[in-house]
């Protein structure tokens, strides 16, 4: 019991999505005692910690000391559906973070990660000297930076991991992961993004929610969650990165023509509600041809004229930094079993990290 880590036991509990109250319940003792534990007044007995792994479906030994542990507070994560999303589901997406972190400085002691290339970025934090805050001038800077050139970015989540980001695509939280969405945070060794599965049946979707939190890691060093004005600039950075105002502007039709709209859709990976907005935002729609368009857009999409591309379509847009790296270490001896005990995971929950889903048939007794 000297060797029990409190901060493992709210971790292991966040994940499950319980409350003090909910896991004393079924571990059999008061909350008053989870509190103590976690507080670490009092250790639990062993068969209480136990019974905790159980509930918790972790092994026993999860709970002890002496492995590396990032702890990341909520307000470092910029959560972009912060109000519908609950307290106990940031907290459950917070430890999921703090997992993938471990799972990053697990793998990179055996293979060499892509080192972290993102303007103002050092062990944690953010510091901007000589980069622009302005977010249109940001997503030009980072252009350069990157060696992205003006055109269509082919793929961005590739960029991304190549440029030492770490990003993710899994149901880490279930049935809550679409309400959680994705969020992103520079408060780790590594910066990292969370994309949810519930954007990837539309790539176009999903590449604009990539590049938003780009936008966070590079110009909201001080997080401020659910401010209005830096979902805006957020936004506003998505948009010139993939697609440059000076030019895009004379690849827009100046009246309203969903062909030629498609046909730029279609080579710079953005949506025609996308392009509509730019084309607004430019000058060249009116606002009331604006709201025309994206009425018929809604038509065509509930008539199935126009139908959302998956992410699964598109390799550069899923993310594979992490599987890649596994896979590697695996040709110089690693396997599933070794990396899980170190990491003191279960096997399913380090392949769900890794990004494999599970494709095993589902049992079903009628």
């Amino acid at each position: 019991m000297a060797a029990f880590d409190p901060a493992r036991l709210t971790q292991a509990r966040h994940l499950a999505g319980l409350t003090k109250s909910a896991l004393a319940q079924q571990v059999g003792v008061s909350a008053a005692a989870v509190g103590q534990w976690e507080a670490s007044t009092t250790p639990p007995r062993p068969d209480h910690l136990q019974r905790a792994a159980e509930v918790l479906d972790v092994p026993i030994d999860f709970f002890a000391l002496g492995r590396p542990y990032a702890q990341v507070d909520a307000s470092a994560a910029h959560f972009r559906s912060l109000r519908s999303t609950r307290a106990a589901q940031r907290a459950k997406a917070i430890a999921f973070v703090e997992q993938t972190w471990e799972l990053a400085y697990a793998l990179e002691k055996r293979v060499q990660l892509p080192p972290v290339d993102l303007p103002g970025f050092s062990g944690g934090e953010i510091h901007h000297d000589d980069f622009p805050i302005d977010p249109v001038e940001a997503a030009r800077a980072l252009r350069s930076h990157w060696g992205l050139g003006e055109g269509p970015i082919p793929h961005l989540v590739r960029a991304m991991e190549n440029h030492g980001l770490i990003v993710t695509l899994v149901p880490f939280a279930g049935a809550d992961t679409p309400r959680i969405d994705a969020f992103s945070t520079s408060r780790l060794p590594r910066p990292l993004v969370v994309l949810t599965p519930d954007r990837a049946d539309d790539v176009y979707r999903h590449r604009f929610t990539a590049a938003h939190e780009v936008g966070h890691l590079l110009l909201h060093s001080d997080t401020a969650p659910g401010d209005h004005q830096q979902e805006r600039e957020a936004d506003l950075f998505a948009a010139e990165l993939l697609t440059p105002c000076h030019v895009i502007r004379p690849l827009l039709p100046t009246k309203l023509d969903f062909i030629a709209l498609s046909e730029v859709s279609r080579t710079w990976g953005v949506s025609l509600m996308s392009l509509i907005y730019r084309s607004r935002e430019l000058g060249l729609l009116s606002d009331a041809t604006a709201r025309r368009a994206y009425q018929r857009i809604n038509q065509m999409e509930k008539l199935g004229l126009i139908l959302p591309e998956p992410v699964a379509n598109y390799p550069g847009e899923t993310p594979c930094l992490l599987s890649k790296a596994f896979a590697l270490a695996e040709t110089h001896g690693l396997s599933y079993s070794v990396l899980a005990r170190e990491l003191r995971w279960r096997i399913p929950r380090l392949r769900l990290l890794l990004g494999e889903a599970d494709t095993r048939p589902a049992l079903r007794l009628v």
